[in-house]
């Protein structure tokens, strides 16, 4: 039976243990043994974090992939797992230690603060995997991966291995984002820019043979300068080749002010003529666009800071390195001074000596550690890094020859550009939680690359000895006690970049390397559905290293979805106070909700707008259904043993199975083709409107009429078109169709495993297929799944039912635009009506006067005076409107309605057409302002129509 009132909080917990007793969602089910296998690797979230709203629908539009394809019979392995997430986790951890006044890293050492990580991992690594559970995630949970687990540990090393011998792998020493705090390399993913408002300082650079002046500009050229504390590692300055101001100076050198080291002035097209004074100073060591600049004209790279952010000046060869006379003092005073102590000092020497010729306010954006909340430094250290251009060749041919297609497609563009200009992968982290790189480096620095340490000490004796470094005597000794090579091979401490092991992910959670039964079945995955911001630092890499390991792409498709907003449009942000938490919506309104409110918005072309009221519409919606299950339920609905609804005799219930097969159509095509927002509207509008308003309205009379034969094959039609709304339903709103599936039903099986909704009426010879084939699971015959029947139509039951349907709109239409009471009654007459509408509009008559609120309706050869016409299906129906509304008022009313309309357009028309608005308006103030327009428009469509029938009335 059936409570009374639908409450999620009382479902959604007990659905799921019944999922997990039955290991519903096990890939590599005994009776999907021959069926084709369809995988999804889910985008492993951070083993530190929490279900944001983002993870909600990324998680919802999978889940609703694989219950869909588990019920079309395929063999389904979403892969769950989480990433070890190097620097969150550490950064937890650290923290904990701290709260706890607990020694520190450094005080534990390594090897007893890794053993800490794995407790808390332990304790409270679990969190995002139950929340997931509680979204409704139908991952194999049994199969659960962690990247730092022992095999996918495995797979890291002997990638590494493997691309470092193929030379593919290198160390270097480049400009990396450096964090001062966390003193490590971190990725562009880790870097948030932040605007501030901040100066613009123009340098007075002397020129070499000139006696500088400050007062003679023939004496000086002009920089402009962000960061004057970097120009101390100056090693030229940049003018455009075009710029005719400078032309004479190229190849001139100018005198570094306070430094003293004479430097080039250089032509290069970085220099952009329009911007501060044309001049740039060029510091390679500190900045990724001078790095370029400085490779292409062979300068040196003097770097001024050490990790921490300060000025590293006494003992820097690179910065002495041709300095005059005096110069060491200056080295002396600011040698260890933070970087923005040091600009101001830097900055009241160069007033001093007049090489500050003015400073101007400038609004920039800044890199900050989205972790450290420190300013980023570019900083030149020597890292390891992967030759990615040479990798990206194939990933980038996969997706030219279309073996992998991007959904939208628009989206291939942006993978092209990142992938057709790709930089080296800075792949070392200077922590110590990740995987260890396999690199050990003898007495003179030489590298040995290995799987084991034991491999590595025997390829380095065997080096060393062969360079009669040592003798063959000490190889041997050294290489069975390890107390005797102590020290002589140290191992690399850093460790790898977290998307490195997750490059791995499509194939290392199978198994891999190891010749595994899943890696063989499940690889290549079906799809990968992930946001935009990571088809560079996930999805490119996955496909660089799937191609040269798998030796093939790691999926055929790559759905990218688009952000989840406030509902005023603005990016969600701690800052700004939008956060929208999907467990507390949960909480409020139930997961299902909350899953059907992303699925309806997650369309190709716009971001979802998201607000609490929203998620509230699509809790209406399921206590909608829940009511609708309830009443059938309460009026002895029940499939009866051999119902065929291709069979059923009533007009009525041929039409809603004429329906049913139209929705399961739409909604089918639709997931096929990634158009999520469409499916779930075609079930909103099938369920709500085709079911509930109409059907179940039309079904009351015979329903609660005497019993016979149209009353039995009412109330099995009722329930099998319920129980086909649940499995459409399921993949959206999973918890509330399977408690209804379970009492309502009244069958064996979970709907999370019955078969997706066909289409009804299958051919003789089908039939006769189904019945020579041997059903090994009565839930799941292989051979039923297989094909789609034949789709089931009936024309004339849509013209009939739909025309009752259409008619009934338009007059309800009609007497909201005329503002007519709901208790006053119309008539209505049809207007020189065809022969079938004759015979319908009797059958159909009380019907149509209960639901449209008329008197009584008649046929005539014209529409009476004073009557609004409508056209329904090519028919005209008449509404007489004389003594029921007073005309000149209802006109002065709906020409008020549209002069209010019509200024709404013309003000939101004023503040598009300015361009200044629309240039410095935040994005979703632009939006919300073009939603008001079409609303507008929309209002006033309506109004002119209503005007249109008031004149043809009058």
């Amino acid at each position: 039976m059936i409570e009374k009132n639908y409450q999620p909080a009382d479902i959604e917990g007990r659905m799921s243990l019944v999922w997990e007793d039955s290991r519903a969602f096990s890939a590599g089910r005994p009776e999907r043994r021959d069926a084709r296998p369809f995988t999804i690797v889910i985008p492993p979230p951070n083993v530190t974090g929490s279900l944001h709203m983002g993870h909600a629908l990324n998680n919802t539009l999978q889940d609703i992939l694989c219950r869909f394809e588990r019920m079309r019979g395929r063999d389904v392995l979403w892969q769950p797992g989480t990433d070890h997430a190097g620097i969150a986790t550490q950064m937890v951890v650290e923290r904990q230690l701290m709260e706890r006044q607990q020694p520190g890293r450094r005080e534990m050492g390594r090897a007893k603060f890794l053993e800490r990580v794995w407790q808390w991992k332990a304790e409270s690594g679990g969190v995002i995997i139950n929340q997931l559970k509680r979204l409704g995630a139908s991952c194999d949970w049994s199969r659960e991966r962690f990247t730092m687990d022992e095999g996918l540990s495995r797979a890291v090393v002997k990638v590494f291995v493997e691309l470092h011998r193929e030379g593919l792998i290198y160390k270097d020493k480049r400009l990396v984002n450096w964090d001062p705090k966390l003193l490590t390399a971190i990725s562009d993913l880790e870097v948030q820019q932040v605007e501030i408002k901040g100066h613009l300082w123009y340098l007075r650079y002397p020129l070499e043979g000139k006696t500088f002046n400050p007062d003679d500009p023939a004496t000086y050229i002009v920089v402009a300068t962000t960061r004057p504390e970097t120009m101390l590692g100056d090693s030229a300055v940049a003018v455009h080749p075009d710029d005719e101001r400078y032309a004479r100076l190229v190849g001139k050198d100018v005198i570094l002010p306070l430094v003293g080291r004479r430097i080039p002035i250089v032509a290069d097209e970085y220099s952009d003529p329009e911007k501060g004074s044309g001049a740039v100073k060029i510091t390679p060591a500190h900045d990724f666009n001078d790095f370029e600049v400085g490779r292409r004209h062979n300068l040196p790279q003097i770097s001024v800071l050490d990790q921490e952010g300060r000025l590293a000046l006494v003992g820097n060869e690179d910065y002495l390195r041709g300095l005059p006379e005096g110069a060491v003092q200056f080295a002396d005073e600011l040698d260890g001074v933070d970087r923005f102590a040091a600009r101001k000092q830097i900055l009241s020497r160069l007033e001093d000596f007049g090489f500050l010729e003015r400073t101007e306010p400038n609004t920039h954006t800044v890199p900050h550690g989205d972790r450290s909340g420190v300013v980023i430094e570019p900083y030149l250290t020597d890292q390891w890094y992967v030759d990615a251009k040479t990798l990206a060749q194939p990933a980038i041919a996969a997706v030219r020859s279309g073996a992998t297609t991007f959904v939208p497609k628009n989206w291939e563009k942006t993978y092209f550009e990142w992938m057709e200009n790709i930089q080296p992968w800075c792949i070392s982290r200077q922590l110590w939680w990740g995987h260890q790189i396999p690199a050990w480096y003898g007495p003179d620095g030489k590298v040995f690359v290995a799987e084991t340490e034991e491999e590595a000490v025997g390829n380095a004796l065997g080096y060393y000895v062969e360079q009669e470094v040592i003798t063959p005597e000490q190889g041997r000794e050294m290489a069975l006690d390890s107390n005797k090579r102590e020290g002589f091979i140290t191992r690399d401490e850093d460790v790898l970049d977290t998307w490195f092991s997750s490059a791995l992910w499509p194939f290392s959670t199978l198994g891999w390397p190891d010749d595994t039964p899943e890696v063989k079945r499940y690889y290549p995955t079906d799809v990968l559905v992930t946001g935009w911001d990571i088809i560079f630092f996930w999805v490119a890499r996955m496909m660089m290293m799937g191609i040269h390991f798998m030796k093939e792409p790691p999926f055929s498709t790559v759905y990218i979805h688009r952000l989840v907003r406030d509902e005023k449009g603005a990016k969600m942000s701690k800052s700004k106070g939008n956060v929208i938490d999907p467990l507390g919506v949960i909480d409020d309104y139930g997961a299902d909700a909350l899953r059907f409110a992303l699925a309806r918005g997650a369309a190709h072309s716009h971001d979802i707008k998201l607000s609490p009221q929203l998620v509230e519409t699509n809790r209406n919606f399921a206590t909608k259904l829940w009511n609708a299950c309830r009443f059938a339920e309460m009026n002895d609905c029940a499939i009866s043993d051999g119902f065929d609804p291709t069979e059923a005799k009533q007009t009525l219930n041929r039409w809603i199975a004429h329906e049913t097969a139209r929705a399961t159509r739409e909604v089918t095509e639709a997931i096929e083709a990634y158009r999520f927002n469409d499916a779930a509207n075609a079930c909103y509008r099938f369920v709500w409107n085709v079911y509930c308003d109409w059907y179940l309205e039309l079904a009351k009379p015979v329903l609660m009429g005497e019993e016979g034969g149209a009353k039995k094959e009412t109330r099995a039609m009722v329930a099998w078109a319920r129980d086909e709304i649940l499995k459409l339903l399921h993949p959206f709103m999973p918890f509330i169709t399977e408690e209804l599936w379970t009492v309502t039903a009244r069958r064996d099986g979970l709907l999370a495993l019955a078969p997706w909704s066909r289409k009804p009426g299958p051919t003789p010879e089908q039939l006769a297929m189904m019945s020579a084939t041997t059903i090994n699971d009565p839930l799941m015959p292989p051979l039923l799944l297989a094909f789609e029947p034949a789709e089931f139509t009936d024309p004339a039951a849509e013209a009939e039912i739909g025309w009752v349907v259409d008619l009934v709109t338009a007059i309800r239409s009609l007497r909201a635009e005329m503002n007519i009471a709901p208790a006053t009654l119309t008539p209505l007459v049809l207007v020189d009506a065809s022969a079938e509408t004759k015979e319908r509009a009797p059958r159909w008559s009380d019907v149509i006067r209960r639901m449209a609120r008329l008197s009584d309706i008649s046929f005539a050869d014209r529409a009476p005076e004073g009557a609004a016409q409508l056209l329904v299906r090519g028919e005209v129906a008449a509404l007489p409107l004389k003594g029921v509304i007073d005309f000149s008022t209802e006109k002065a009313r709906l020409d008020k309605e549209l002069t209010k309309a019509e200024a709404d357009i013309k003000r939101v028309d004023a503040k598009l057409g300015n361009e200044k608005f629309v240039a410095n308006a935040p994005e979703e103030i632009v939006e919300e302002e073009k939603e008001k327009r079409e609303a507008a428009e929309a209002r006033k469509s309506k109004i002119l129509e209503a005007l249109e029938r008031l004149k043809q009335a009058i």
